[in-house]
């Protein structure tokens, strides 16, 4: 059962690369941009500012983003990491509207040579 709620919640999530992250986080229109991984892997290394908000402790959004209808885009390592759609489900669970996932992560950020901050940056 979990992993057919999981599979649903995965053809809902809406996905954005790396070149439109990066557009948007230059632009007037910046979303709140939201790294699902643990709090020392975020300050080891992260997408200059990005807030972290662990994929388990998803209710904290609601003190930072108020407004359900606000864009946010989750992201976590890699592809092959579980944490930004496992936090993007719950988010769109807690009723947020304009929930992304930057699939690629930090891997892929990197690749396309976006720079990373953090004590392992």
């Amino acid at each position: 059962m979990h992993d057919k709620s999981k599979f649903n919640i995965m053809a809902d999530l809406k996905e954005i690369s790396a070149e439109e992250l990066y557009n948007e986080l230059n632009s007037s229109k910046r979303p709140v941009l939201v790294n699902a991984l643990d709090p020392e892997a975020y300050l080891a290394k992260r997408i200059p500012g990005s807030i972290n908000i662990p994929a388990e402790k998803e209710n904290i959004i609601k003190s930072i983003v108020p407004d359900r209808d606000q864009k946010i885009v989750v992201y976590c390592a890699n592809s092959d990491c579980n944490a930004s759609p496992t936090l993007a489900g719950k988010l769109m669970d807690l009723n947020y509207e304009n929930v992304y996932d930057f699939d690629a992560g930090l891997a892929g950020w990197q690749k396309q040579g976006y720079e990373l901050s953090g004590t392992e940056a």
